[in-house]
């Protein structure tokens, strides 16, 4: 309501040891055309960490999600920003190849995830990241305390079983906190062997819904599988788009309309955190009344004050308005608490 996005994504470097085929933050169309993430004149050292806080400061998000390029490429900025950010109460996400080692205090840090990105077993992952291979991640993640995020394409679903394979490997393992599917997204009119026909797409909900079940570490909520059969049908639609700004390289190009950039081909999206939001704002309080409702209510308000501050200046006068929704949202959490509703997604653990 006070017309602030609660989650903040940066890519905080423009360069990766990788060079992954239909990586996203090197498309073309990434930053809407004219120039790519390679083009930016990104920070380092004490720039980049002063940069972060202060941009940090500004926004003042509830959730960070801290991307590139591959954030471990400044491993150094990173062990001097990530006291400072949790000691804001942020909750702080770092999503990695794990192409190196990691801070060695990560693991016991609270409100700090670490998400590690697989492209499938072995075979084809070490083919598409390779120098993260599964030898040096399984290297690199020693001692720490992960969530594995693997993109499924539709070359792995060519071949019957692979979901099952991938999770008969990684779950068992110490390291391994929980394991999230996301599907490829492609961009509109993307002619890509990663992209899953219709069929695909039912036939990885379908297998989602039973293995999550064989496998416990498969977080991956009966309501947050079943949004993956209609996904938002614009960004506009998107409760993740909505709610979480996202900046490139340089600290100040916003990438929009979501983090995929360009034009993304909703209709195909297979975000993990637009599924989870999505799931949260179909659930019905009491039955009756969608917590969307309750999101699109607050957006309106939130938009409203912004576009008053900007011609103004000043303070929005929405205070007479602001009582009534708030107590229709403290009678709803009121009803959340009693019911412990079904659609249980972790808002501060969303994939990037």
């Amino acid at each position: 309501m006070k017309g602030e996005q609660p989650s903040l994504s940066i890519e905080i470097t423009k360069e990766c040891p990788l060079k992954c085929p239909g990586c996203y933050a090197y498309d073309a169309s990434h930053l809407g055309g004219g120039q790519t993430l390679r083009d930016l004149n990104d920070r380092r050292g004490q720039a980049l960490v002063d940069g972060v806080i202060e941009v940090v400061d500004r926004l003042k998000p509830l959730h960070l999600s801290i991307v590139g390029g591959d954030p471990l490429v400044r491993y150094r900025e990173l062990e001097l920003m990530i006291p400072p950010l949790l000691a804001r109460g942020i909750h702080v996400q770092i999503v990695t190849s794990a192409f190196r080692t990691m801070g060695a205090t990560w693991a016991g840090l609270e409100r700090l995830l670490i998400v590690v990105s697989i492209d499938g077993l072995q075979p084809e992952h070490d083919a598409r990241r390779a120098p993260a291979t599964y030898d040096r991640i399984l290297r690199n993640i020693a001692g720490q305390s992960v969530t594995i995020h693997c993109t499924i394409t539709g070359q792995m679903m060519k071949r019957p079983g692979y979901l099952g394979e991938f999770l008969k490997f990684w779950t068992p393992r110490r390291e391994i906190k929980k394991v999230w599917f996301s599907l490829f997204t492609p961009q509109v009119g993307d002619q890509m062997p990663e992209m899953l026909s219709s069929d695909e797409r039912q036939q990885v909900i379908q297998e989602m819904m039973q293995l999550r079940t064989q496998y416990p570490k498969l977080d991956m909520p009966e309501t947050v599988i079943r949004q993956f059969a209609s996904p938002p049908h614009t960004p506009r639609d998107c409760v993740f788009a909505r709610t979480t700004q996202t900046l490139s390289a340089d600290l100040t190009t916003k990438i929009t309309p979501c983090q995929f950039g360009g034009n993304p081909d909703c209709s195909s999206c297979g975000c993990i955190a637009s599924m989870g939001l999505a799931s949260v704002a179909a659930y019905k309080l009491g039955g009756i009344l969608p917590l969307g409702t309750i999101f699109k209510a607050s957006i309106r308000i939130g938009e409203a004050r912004s576009k008053y501050k900007r011609k103004s200046g000043q303070k929005s006068p929405t205070a007479h308005a602001l009582p009534i929704l708030q107590t229709k949202e403290a009678s709803c959490a009121s009803l959340v608490s009693a019911e412990e509703p079904k659609a249980e997604f972790d808002r501060n653990s969303f994939a990037s």
